[in-house]
């Protein structure tokens, strides 16, 4: 939980490094909260409100966190767009996603070696 409540803090923090821990743990975190809100929209509301809004509220902080993520394998933040080509572009984000970071690259220090929560 505290990798996504730090991913919250940078609320729209488009520079620096993030950590595959950071961006897993936090898509993780989205996804469990955005089911938890379908059952109880459905269940209670009978509606399909609740994920929207958290859609959009987490819109930035998802979109920093994966540029950031982008920044720790040498790339810029601009490849987040190959995720509009269908298939492929998914394909091409997951595997840069899922790759390793660099050591020091010009987006900063790798982050594995500055603690995580201080």
């Amino acid at each position: 939980m505290n990798w996504f409540v730090e991913v919250l803090k940078k609320y729209a923090v488009f520079s620096g490094r993030a950590r595959r821990t950071e961006y897993w743990m936090f898509t993780l975190i989205y996804t469990v909260i955005a089911i938890v809100l379908t059952v109880v929209d459905m269940a209670v509301i009978g509606s399909n409100v609740l994920v929207p809004i958290l859609t959009v509220a987490l819109f930035l902080p998802g979109l920093g966190v994966t540029i950031r993520r982008l920044h720790d394998t040498g790339r810029t933040g601009w490849w987040v767009l190959i995720s509009i080509v269908p298939l492929v572009g998914l394909i091409v984000m997951l595997i840069f996603l899922c790759a390793d970071g660099e050591d020091t690259n010009k987006y900063g220090p790798n982050p594995k070696f500055v603690p995580a929560h201080a």
